[in-house]
């Protein structure tokens, strides 16, 4: 193993047992920067873990001092009880045995069957599709990840899969995807572009964008009662704000605490970034009708209103 500073070493070994359950990993829990860190973090969610995460590219130190103290070259890293479990690879194969729900004390679910409906013409442009598949990869791959992000694709027949047919296509389903694809329809459209059209009965609500024009269109038609909320520091909500707009501080997220789950929320930031992850929370919360606004203020000042002070 290589050498590590004393010093250094104890501050690394302090993050991976701050928790027993600790993922290091580029970005974070809400917004993961890599694929191999967003599906460790979507395999963790899907087993409802208790962790915290550290963002190794917020600290270049404690990325290339991780891979020291556990002489593992990449990222993402994920540490239970003290040890490290391993990188990607490994988690996805230990979540795929079961291993990982043992792990955590999670009973695995079985899912003995699903029905996934795949419409004529959507079987017409599969059916093309497939014609220049392998004769292994002639099954029609459906994916569902803890995000309700679908994936389809051509691939083999694995051992664990569920599988079904419609309209002529043979379907399989990884048994983690499977509780959350029964009742999936697969549609083709033509407009407004072409297109699979997939929908899920299984999806829960998810936070809508909207546009700067749309939100001016309901602000006149609502007025006080539309609850606009702004995610910015103080600093950027004193030197610009949109008129109506509550900045958000702990009592104001208290207050949003108390709202029924259909009143509908709404966010805005600098650009939607920070607005985004903050609408996302209140989806994870039950709450129903939240929205992110597309550009924030910054769009809103360019198209709405220019008095408003562009930084």
């Amino acid at each position: 193993m290589s050498q590590l500073a004393p010093e250094l070493r104890a501050r690394r070994e302090a993050l991976t047992t701050r928790d027993r359950v600790v993922l290091f990993m580029k970005g974070n829990r809400q917004q993961p920067r890599c694929g191999f860190s967003a599906t460790v973090i979507e395999m963790l969610d899907e087993l409802g873990s208790t962790y915290s995460t550290v963002d190794v590219l917020a600290d270049q130190e404690v990325r290339e001092g991780i891979k020291l103290l556990s002489d593992w070259p990449t990222i993402p890293q994920l540490y239970v009880g003290g040890e490290l479990v391993g990188g990607s690879d490994i988690v996805k194969d230990m979540y795929a045995s079961g291993e990982l729900h043992e792990l955590f004390g999670v009973k695995r679910e079985v899912v003995a069957g699903v029905t996934v409906t795949v419409t004529p013409v959507a079987a017409e442009t599969l059916r093309g599709a497939r014609d220049g598949e392998a004769p292994d990869n002639r099954f029609l791959r459906v994916s569902v990840n803890a995000r309700f992000q679908h994936g389809l694709s051509f691939g083999p027949a694995l051992p664990d899969d569920v599988g079904c047919e419609s309209e002529g296509i043979a379907i399989r389903i990884d048994p983690a995807s499977a509780k959350r694809a029964d009742g999936v329809v697969i549609d083709y459209v033509t407009a407004p572009q072409a297109g699979f059209k997939i929908d899920n009965p299984n999806e829960p609500p998810r936070v809508k964008g909207i546009s700067v024009a749309e939100l001016k269109t309901r602000m006149d038609a609502h007025g006080d009662s539309l609850r606009l909320f702004d995610v910015r520091t103080a600093d950027e909500f004193n030197k610009a704000s949109i008129r109506g707009a509550v900045f958000v501080n702990d009592a104001v997220r208290a207050q949003i605490g108390t709202l029924p789950k259909e009143t509908p929320l709404y966010f805005h930031c600098h650009h939607g970034g920070r607005s985004q992850a903050a609408a996302e929370q209140y989806i994870t919360q039950g709450y129903k009708n939240v929205f992110n606004v597309e550009g924030g203020i910054d769009a809103w000042s360019s198209l709405v209103d220019n008095n408003v002070p562009r930084y």
